[in-house]
């Protein structure tokens, strides 16, 4: 018997296990984010990114936020993707204006073969996080859980913060490739763990974010992104209390291997904005539902404009049908500098035009 209120809107979870939905549901990647002056306010009571992500009450106020404005279709947990690394040992911490770094990057064997999956009770403050906003959503609708890819953690854990050209890590790969595989391994096995343990704790849909396997060549894609991802997908938990959990992935620059991508198990794939949605549905038939693919920055034009796009993409996915699935979201994270009004525009017309197309 589950602890939590009945769902009250399931649109979103029923889009991902195909099924028929009234309309086309919707969330937005960072939608809890610095584009909403309430978020600015709630991190600066914070103190720090950190701050806001280690304590429940905040991640819940934050992850609710944007709820409170706009009638999406599903909250995703207010994390960040590094957690794990960082309670691997890593040391993240965030420089001013620069992004996430770690003072102890893996750049030698003897760290290497160090690495070892963290301790979950070091993540308790998400799983606590993941259960306090399960209860204060009130059934409201669907909560995600979420984790980066191993090969993306690895990036950061191997570069020791954001980058270019991704030399250090790539050099890794090429020169010891037993050395990124152990990486991946242990980074695949602390990801399956850390996700059962957010459904577990109350996430109704979990996502794989492999925001830099866009970066691998062909063949070493495969190799050191999707087989690992493939690894998490066979240990993931995908249901609880008899209710079934879906997972996506999204590789950021996947739209080339869909096919593979929509092969290791995921109920759902995300897209990127340079994928054609009425393409990438006739290549997967209905083995996936679909996620996506609005480009962030139809958000910065007028509010004529951003309808018409929304209707292009809806239009270009077609009309559901049985064993097919889509849910609207951006081709990646919401811009820092949108407007919020621009949102507002962009969830009335996924919904409405939604509706009106399936007359």
């Amino acid at each position: 018997m589950s602890q939590f209120a009945p769902l009250k809107n399931d649109t979103f979870l029923r889009a991902l296990l195909r099924q028929p939905t009234d309309y086309t549901p919707l969330w937005l990647m960072r939608q809890a984010g610095r584009y909403l002056p309430e978020y600015r306010a709630t991190r600066a009571r914070a103190g720090s990114f950190l701050g806001l992500a280690k304590n429940p009450d905040y991640a819940t106020e934050v992850t609710l936020q944007p709820l409170e404005r706009y009638p999406l279709d599903a909250a995703i947990l207010f994390s960040d993707i590094l957690t794990v690394p960082d309670a691997m040992g890593l040391g993240l911490y965030f420089a001013d204006g620069e992004g996430p770094k770690f003072e102890r990057p893996l750049r030698d064997e003897k760290a290497v073969m160090a690495l070892q999956a963290p301790q979950l009770d070091s993540l308790q403050y998400v799983f606590d996080a993941v259960t306090q906003i399960r209860t204060e959503l009130n059934g409201r609708v669907p909560l995600i859980g979420f984790s980066g890819s191993p090969w993306t953690l690895a990036c950061y854990m191997v570069e020791g913060g954001g980058s270019d050209d991704f030399r250090t890590v790539k050099t890794m790969l090429y020169d010891r490739p037993d050395l990124m595989r152990h990486i991946l391994r242990t980074n695949a096995a602390a990801v399956a763990a850390y996700l059962n343990a957010q459904i577990d704790a109350g996430a109704q849909a979990v996502m794989i974010f492999d925001t830099w396997g866009g970066a691998l060549a062909d063949g070493i894609y495969q190799e050191f992104s999707l087989q690992y991802m493939a690894d998490v997908m066979r240990q993931l938990k995908r249901e609880k209390d008899g209710v079934a959990i879906p997972a996506i992935v999204f590789t950021k620059g996947g739209g080339l291997w869909l096919e593979q991508i929509a092969a290791i198990g995921a109920d759902a794939v995300g897209l990127d904005w340079t994928v054609n949605l009425a393409d990438a549905r006739r290549r997967v038939g209905d083995k996936v539902a679909l996620q996506g693919n609005l480009d962030p920055n139809v958000l910065f034009a007028g509010h004529a404009q951003i309808e018409a796009e929304v209707r292009k993409l809806l239009t270009s996915f077609g009309k559901p049908a049985a064993g097919n699935g889509h849910v609207f979201n951006l081709g990646h994270g919401i811009s820092q500098f949108t407007p919020p009004e621009a949102v507002t525009v962009l969830v009335d017309a996924v919904h409405s035009i939604s509706r009106e197309l399936r007359q």
